[in-house]
């Protein structure tokens, strides 16, 4: 059996903040731009990585979800604990310098784990947790 992972759900609040962040700073590339009913869903990724997206997503448009939910939900995202996603790069120092003259919300500078990874920590524009690791 071969499972990959094909993309992972993030939600955002500005489709322009969005791709500034993942797009603009990120250097991710656009693989698809929907709008539904003044909804709009990002599909991002690294260009190298072909078959590995995201998916940006209005928060809790889930028909199922109960309006207490979407309350919960959008306090969640506020405060930044609602959701996050893990990256790698080859050079995190850079990538951490390129975020912070960017203005990028800083959580946590680059550091060593006691897990064995070095990785620094932001906040893209919606309060989605982005941990970088450094490759080893």
């Amino acid at each position: 059996m071969n499972v990959t992972i094909h993309a992972s759900f993030l939600p955002h609040d500005d489709a322009e903040a969005a791709l500034g962040f993942y797009r603009d700073l990120l250097g991710f590339e656009v693989r698809n731009d929907v709008g539904y009913a003044g909804m709009r869903w990002l599909t991002v990724g690294p260009a190298d990585q072909p078959d590995t997206s995201i998916v940006l997503t209005p928060p809790a448009v889930d028909p199922g979800i109960t309006e207490e939910e979407r309350r919960t939900i959008t306090e969640m995202m506020a405060k930044g604990t609602y959701a996050g996603i893990l990256l790698a790069t080859a050079d995190l120092d850079a990538t951490f310098t390129r975020l912070q003259e960017n203005d990028a919300d800083v959580v946590q500078e680059p550091t060593e784990q006691p897990y064995g990874v070095r990785d620094c920590a932001v906040r893209d524009p919606a309060g989605n947790l982005i941990r970088i690791q450094q490759r080893r």
